[in-house]
């Protein structure tokens, strides 16, 4: 019985420029290990081969350092692996497939998919039909060629394709590389492995996107995934078990402050995120000065936790209580000016004016503090 790992989408080489330093080289370490991790999930569930549909690189411009590393961190696995092109690693006459395989790069047990047709596994018990990009963009559905192809009798016919379904994904996907939804019957598919969806994603039954193995977007949908699937021969209905493999959480929250209570809200639930986490934050609405240092204070400690976190607050008003202004002891000139700067939030300078008061309550703050000792 045919067993194998479907995988995609691991865009090596991708760089994370929006990151401090130290975080965007964590993130792209994690996914030479989740390359090794597929390795070694293949080995536990005792998979036949390791079936790559699509992107396995981010760019044709990769480094060779990059291109060794990705074939490396593939030998834990003996088995046959069997990488696709996708639209970033297209298979044009000179790619980076070209260069990997000038360079030496590709052990033997890797089967590079550079051209359409069949890549038969006898021993494994799979036939391998392969509709490789040699083209970032295609208009035309390549994995029509399928029903074209003949597999010898007795071996598990699977598709691997890149590109997107027609009218059953996202409204924003891109609209290239088609592949029609009924592809797996019309070409008498046991099993079609796509890419191109980051995400884990059933079509129907005998057809899904495993999704990326390490997310690297904030998009919520399913990524940090890998499918093992059971196919006991030709013509049986595949069993396909989602097996997670991402080592960091992407989170990207918009969250709307109001009263005393949703800062706390939103704090609980920083606090109870697992330190593998990167975060997205945005917030608008009112803070008083009290909660302005509650949430300075909570990112201070989730940035010690956690792999990253990024918090927009130029939209996050400052509003200082009567009791905020009291605690300042802020009279006079200096009431007067934190009166402006609380009216100047509203417009052309919010940003500034929200900064100014942050730092006139921080300065105001520890003399009054002391005078109250």
């Amino acid at each position: 019985m045919p067993r194998f790992l479907h995988t995609a989408d691991w865009q090596m080489g991708r760089t994370y420029s929006r990151f401090e330093t130290e975080d965007g080289a964590a993130l792209v370490e994690a996914r030479f290990e989740a390359i090794e991790k597929l390795a070694r999930l293949a080995n536990e569930h005792q998979c036949q081969a390791v079936l790559v549909a699509g992107d396995v690189f981010d760019a044709q411009t990769v480094s060779d350092r990059t291109i060794r590393r990705v074939f490396n961190a593939t030998r834990a696995f003996p088995g046959p692996w069997v990488m696709l092109p996708g639209n970033h690693d297209a298979a044009l006459a000179e790619s980076v497939w070209t260069r990997a395989q000038r360079l030496g790069a590709v052990p033997d047990n890797v089967h590079l998919a550079l051209e359409p047709g069949v890549i038969e596994l006898a021993a494994e018990g799979l036939a391998i039909l392969n509709a490789p990009l040699t083209q970032r963009h295609t208009y035309g559905d390549l994995t029509e060629a399928f029903g074209r192809y003949e597999t010898p009798a007795g071996l598990v016919r699977v598709g691997l394709a890149h590109g997107s379904v027609q009218g059953l994904l996202a409204g924003e996907i891109d609209s290239t590389n088609p592949i029609a939804p009924d592809r797996a019957q019309a070409s008498k598919l046991d099993y079609l492995a796509l890419g191109d969806w980051h995400g884990t994603k059933e079509i129907n039954e005998r057809t899904w996107y495993s999704g990326t193995p390490e997310p690297e977007r904030f998009r919520n949908n399913e990524a940090g995934n890998a499918l093992i699937v059971d196919i006991s021969g030709p013509g049986e209905l595949p069993q396909v078990q989602v097996v997670a493999t991402g080592r960091y959480q992407w989170h990207q929250w918009r969250e709307t402050l109001s009263v005393d209570s949703d800062l706390d809200q939103l704090l609980e639930r920083l606090q109870n995120l697992p330190e593998s986490s990167v975060v997205d934050l945005r917030l608008d609405g009112l803070i008083t000065l009290a909660g302005e240092e509650k949430l300075q204070h909570g990112l201070s400690v989730a940035e010690a936790r956690f792999r990253s976190i990024r918090c927009e607050r130029s939209n996050l008003q400052l509003a200082p209580t009567d009791d905020d202004i009291a605690a300042l002891k802020a009279d006079g000139y200096v009431g007067d000016v934190i009166e402006t700067l609380r009216e100047q939030q509203a417009g052309e300078q919010g940003e500034v004016a929200r900064d100014a008061l942050a730092i006139l309550a921080s300065m105001l703050k520890t003399p009054a503090q002391e005078a109250g000792q």
